[in-house]
């Protein structure tokens, strides 16, 4: 029997180790979902959103446990773990919240003796294919509008974090959802493209990849279903000459390095106007040199390990050669003891005299390192920004905000900050454009991709 085994950053044990299924095994899980939506879709939206505030509230309970999990599972500091915990309260329970607004009758105008409407129905089995580096707020993202529209959801994680897909299970048992209608599933690559090829899935949900994205549809090619694709970004920040330069520091520093890097929103470039210049990169190197990379189950420690050594291996070699081309980089590794090469920890680390020609400014790096340029104007901030083949997130720093909105109409992103970054308002749009994916998860919008337009056309007056 093929074995699943998730190896812990934090010291090289094997954490996790779990059967996949077999083929047969995930198409019979498939048919108790198809069987538990069929009764589900016919249960009243204010019945599912009861039970599904009761889903949530069982998995809150559980924080601290979910949370010491989450740092041995993928390197997270056992500090900001329980974060992720009220990160996925605070989306389901919007989500929740806009359900009846989104999934209400559209009643397109009044017409003499006709009564017409269109109604959200919903789409059959959905499949969740969540990722390690935020495996709860990714997957809550899909997995609470898709049973509140009316779905089931098959919930399939990185092998990274199996558990995380058992917590959902266990928190939806709990809570007295039906049998089937919410169920984990630990399957190899060649099982969840057999999933995605069969009859009974309806939508796909993916968070990872480029790569990953790119199987998902080869998977779906010819079955005329849904594919939501998030993708990942190398995300940019500028700050403009009137920005407010200490609250830029903070932020962009921490946008940069929390999660050790591992964000798909995080900023992995910035440019910076040539007049704060200098004092943005001076405060940015050393509020980077004051993080603590050690164990991450340590309370003080504030930088974990990346995900696995190759990883971080990675992101040396891009740092490596940067450096070789002309870059310097402004942060002693071997201030960081922990940092030694072979392991999964790895120092932070801002990089000057940095262009777009280096792999560390155009590629995603997925760790903890960012580039910083000067700029002379928006309009070079603006093309640097746009030159990516990502395109999921973008923040600028001023104190003008319609200056922000001027030129976050040019810049080609899914999400665009003023004086913020690295974040998610559930309320709004998740989204990305170029090879950050396509699809919408999050906010009212949300909904639409998890349900599809019946038409109603109603002549009520025989004359």
């Amino acid at each position: 029997m093929a074995t699943l085994r998730t190896i812990s950053p934090v010291d090289g044990s094997v954490f996790v180790e779990r059967p996949l299924a077999s083929d047969a095994e995930a198409e019979a899980a498939l048919a108790r979902s198809a069987k538990a939506q069929r009764e589900w879709r016919a249960v009243p939206l204010a019945q599912r959103a009861t039970l599904l505030s009761s889903f949530v509230d069982k998995f809150v309970a559980k924080r601290d446990d979910i949370a010491l999990e989450l740092t041995w599972q993928m390197g997270r500091p056992i500090r900001y773990t329980p974060g992720e915990v009220r990160g996925f309260e605070e989306r389901a329970r919007t989500m929740i919240a806009l359900a009846p607004q989104a999934l209400a009758d559209i009643d397109v105008g009044p017409k003499d003796g006709f009564r017409r409407f269109i109604r959200r129905d919903p789409v059959g089995v959905v499949l969740v294919v969540a990722p390690w580096n935020y495996p709860y707020l990714t997957a809550v993202n899909s997995v609470v509008p898709a049973l509140m529209a009316g779905n089931s959801v098959l919930l399939k994680h990185a092998q990274q974090t199996p558990l995380c897909a058992e917590r959902f299970a266990q928190a939806g048992k709990e809570a007295g959802l039906p049998d089937g209608l919410l169920q984990f599933i630990h399957t190899s690559h060649e099982t969840t493209a057999k999933l995605i090829k069969h009859d009974g899935l309806a939508h796909v949900a993916f968070t990872g990849s480029v790569p990953g994205g790119r199987a998902m549809e080869e998977a779906a090619k010819g079955r005329f279903i849904g594919v939501g694709l998030e993708l990942g970004g190398k995300d940019p920040a500028y700050v403009r000459a009137d920005a407010n330069i200490d609250h830029a520091v903070e932020n962009l520093v921490d946008g940069a390095f929390f999660n050790s890097g591992q964000s798909c929103c995080g900023i992995e470039r910035i440019y910076v106007h040539e007049k704060l210049y200098d004092r943005f990169v001076e405060g940015a190197a050393a509020l980077t040199r004051k993080y603590v990379l050690d164990d991450p189950t340590k309370p003080d420690t504030t930088l974990g390990p990346v995900v696995r050594t190759a990883a971080a291996d990675f992101v040396r070699e891009q740092i490596k050669d940067a450096v070789a081309a002309g870059a310097r980089a402004l942060v002693d590794e071997k201030a960081f003891a922990a940092s030694k090469p072979g392991t999964p920890y790895l120092a932070p680390q801002v990089l000057i005299g940095v262009d777009h020609t280096m792999r560390v400014m155009t590629e995603e790096s997925f760790g903890p390192v960012v580039g910083i340029m000067k700029v002379k104007s928006d309009d070079e901030a603006v093309a640097l920004m746009n030159d990516s083949e990502f395109g999921l997130t973008a923040a600028i720093w001023t104190a003008d905000a319609d200056a922000a909105i001027a030129i976050g109409d040019r810049v080609e992103t899914g999400t665009w900050f003023m004086n913020r970054c690295d974040y998610l308002d559930p309320a709004l749009s998740w989204t990305g454009v170029k090879n950050s994916g396509r699809g919408v998860t999050l906010s009212a919008l949300g909904y639409d991709h998890l349900t599809r337009p019946k038409s109603f056309h109603l002549r009520v007056a025989l004359g």
